[in-house]
């Protein structure tokens, strides 16, 4: 019989509560960040490998995509040897639609910040197919001029993501199982922000 994270996962649930939640918020939707932060993997198990940053030991990757404000949209494990520009349209596409307004459903940002880590001309491309605007630092050039000032919100993301016990350190073996407490905790952050901004 499945635990009770199990079901819930399986039933989509808490990919749902996410979904409600950020609906309920108020995002901004003018840019989006992305970046990755590895955790230890201490049991192994899908989607781990060695950390080119904790000298080789088993870990994985929090790859995240956040809106203007911090707010998580997003977040795919990989293991921790995974380059971060090979999920940057995997998060972007990935984004929930969010209602909430009069019209569709929106799941598009209008623009994707990102450091040198995301340098490529197909990503650039792919992009803007989705009618979304790169603003990326180029590898061999200097930094674009304040992007750091707008990108520190993924960061903050982070900082409130990752304090979660069962995320800074990663226990399950099995991805899912894993996932689903990446997800809780993102309806969690979005929950605290939305008592923050109507208390």
């Amino acid at each position: 019989m499945l635990a009770a994270p199990d079901r819930w996962q399986q039933a989509g649930v808490f990919h749902r509560l996410h979904r409600i939640l950020l609906a309920a918020g108020d995002l901004d939707w003018t840019r989006a960040c992305v970046d990755g932060s590895h955790v230890r993997a201490k049991k192994g198990g899908d989607a781990t490998g060695p950390s080119p940053v904790d000298r080789r030991k088993t870990g994985s990757k929090h790859h995240l995509i956040c809106d203007g404000k911090g707010t998580p949209l997003h977040v795919i494990t990989t293991a921790a040897n995974v380059n971060d520009i090979t999920q940057t349209l995997a998060l972007v596409d990935g984004i929930p639609p969010v209602a909430g307004r009069p019209g569709r459903p929106r799941r598009r940002p209008e623009s994707i910040l990102g450091d040198k880590a995301y340098d490529s001309r197909v990503v650039r491309r792919e992009l803007r197919t989705r009618r979304i605007m790169p603003v990326i630092s180029r590898k061999g050039a200097p930094n674009i001029k304040g992007l750091g000032k707008l990108r520190y919100v993924v960061e903050q993301a982070f900082a409130l993501l990752h304090p979660f016990k069962r995320l800074a350190i990663r226990w399950e073996r099995r991805l899912e199982l894993h996932e689903a407490f990446v997800s809780l905790a993102c309806s969690l952050i979005c929950r605290r922000r939305l008592k923050k901004a109507h208390p």
